[in-house]
């Protein structure tokens, strides 16, 4: 398992002119790293990808290999709808020296299953970085079958799928067809422990910006038999992992982020900040963070 257990799906923080602001994301990533990520996906959905430039994308992954420096694995967010500039964006990561690749599912051209699979291929065959396929239909519009992701799985480079279908019957399926040498994660924190409990790795987590030390004791009170642990900790903190998404994220994560200042809520266009109402209707959640 080349990543570990809690990955942190890392926020991208602006200015409030909407400019990327690098004092908060040095310390965000300190915050993440304290607070026992073992890896970070930069630029991925939570980074708002689809807002940020090529540039910019290369500029936060080579900002994140410095303050990181080697202290926990950097996984650079590359895939688009795009194969073209998929492939273009990875071989120049790779060149970067992050620690392996994100590949979401092409958004908005709805390819069919054999598409999705050259898509995948095509960028992993063309790089020798460790691949995390990233299977997100609520936000392509289109689902990677298990057999699919099965199928991409026996590419060498390919070791990781994020899995965030909401299906628990797909992800246990995928889990019986891959080697056991890929790790499959759940993308939903509110499924972390019954992916678990299927066989799965770990979660690529929204909610471990401000749960990472409870998140990573859920995992590993359930790895070491203490079931119950894990479940008590799991059914306390479940609030939290439905209500970062009661909108769309990750404007209530850093709502959140801002109230502990480690950001500003700023996102940028076509997302907006919570209002007045949304704010109230978070409290109920928000009041069970440490």
């Amino acid at each position: 398992m080349q990543f570990g257990r809690l990955i942190t799906a890392m926020i991208t923080p602006f200015t409030r002119d909407r400019e990327i602001d690098w004092e908060k994301l040095e310390g965000i990533i300190e915050h993440l790293i304290a607070h026992e990520s073992d890896a970070i996906v930069v630029s991925g959905t939570t980074a708002e990808s689809p807002n940020l430039s090529h540039e910019e994308k290369l500029k936060l992954f080579q900002f994140t290999l410095e303050k990181v420096n080697g202290r926990i694995k950097v996984i650079a967010g590359t895939g688009s709808n795009s194969t073209e500039q998929t492939l273009q964006l990875t071989k120049e990561a790779e060149a970067l020296g992050v620690d392996g690749a994100m590949l979401v599912a092409p958004y908005y051209n709805k390819p069919s299953q054999e598409g999705l699979y050259q898509h995948f291929k095509t960028v992993a065959e063309a790089v020798d970085l460790p691949i995390m396929l990233y299977n997100v239909p609520g936000r392509t519009s289109v689902n990677m079958t298990a057999e699919t992701m099965a199928r991409l799985a026996e590419l060498p480079n390919v070791v990781a799928i994020k899995e965030a279908s909401g299906n628990l019957t797909q992800i246990a399926n995928l889990i019986s067809m891959v080697s056991e040498d890929v790790a499959v994660y759940s993308g939903d924190d509110a499924l972390t422990l019954p992916v678990l409990s299927v066989g799965g790795a770990g979660v690529v987590s929204v909610a471990s910006h401000i749960l990472g030390k409870e998140l990573k004791a859920i995992i590993n009170h359930y790895l070491e038999g203490n079931v119950k642990q894990a479940a008590e900790l799991f059914r306390k903190y479940l609030p939290v992992f439905e209500g970062l998404f009661f909108t769309t994220s990750p404007v209530p994560l850093k709502y959140v982020l801002s109230q502990k200042g480690l950001c500003e809520p700023t996102v940028r266009l076509p997302l907006v900040e919570l209002n007045e109402q949304e704010v109230a209707k978070a409290q109920s959640w928000i009041e069970l963070i440490p």
